[in-house]
């Protein structure tokens, strides 16, 4: 189970995958509230639906009959979609490289090239419809990788460590992150962590 990166459908020799449903709704949610889209709307109502049904079966899955009628609904949901969104620009003369597509465009394709992996969950009882837990047990670890990915050298290292401790510093002082950084931004973070150092310093009572 993962949330659609490239790299995971390499591995062809499982019997399965399982996208995300809780990654899916997740992003046909910001869709529904950022363009209103009727067709992400029928869309997160389709997997709902489907992940309610299969966790009320007594197999986890679905019928044989069960999953056609969610194909069905699923394809038309995806051809009214594909009327509903723009049209993409043209790329212009001379330039090179990939015509720039809206989120829920991408999502939209996504959906339709991966189907199988979309609906596996109501055809494999070993297919659950989020991956959740599991998520949450390694999120850390997965953090740690890609931090530890971007210090190619000493200097990113200690810009790293500089900038995580100046944000939680700020948070001891009660400011929200985005505020720290836009006094950081600002040229102001050094006035505003002075009293905070001098009042944590050794010796100070």
């Amino acid at each position: 189970m993962h949330d659609c990166c490239a790299a995971y459908f390499v591995y062809d020799q499982f019997s399965h995958q399982q996208l995300c449903g809780s990654h899916l709704l997740r992003e046909l949610t910001s869709i529904v509230h950022s363009n209103g889209f009727r067709w992400a709307r029928l869309m997160k109502m389709l997997l709902r639906e489907a992940c309610h049904r299969v966790n009320k079966s007594d197999g986890k899955t679905l019928t044989a009959a069960e999953r056609r009628a969610v194909r069905r609904r699923d394809r038309t949901i995806l051809a009214q979609g594909s009327n509903e969104l723009p049209e993409i620009p043209p790329r212009p003369k001379g330039k090179r490289g990939r015509v720039a597509k809206s989120d829920a465009r991408n999502l939209h394709e996504r959906l339709a090239i991966h189907e199988q992996s979309v609906l596996c969950f109501t055809a494999n009882p070993d297919a659950s419809f989020t991956n959740n837990a599991g998520e949450q047990k390694i999120r850390m670890s997965k953090v740690k990788i890609k931090v530890s990915g971007c210090f190619r050298t000493q200097l990113l290292a200690k810009a790293w460590c500089r900038a995580s401790s100046y944000l939680n510093s700020m948070a001891a002082l009660g400011c929200n992150p985005l505020v720290a950084i836009q006094i950081a931004l600002a040229g102001d973070a050094a006035a505003m962590i002075a009293p905070h150092q001098a009042q944590t310093a050794p010796g100070k009572a």
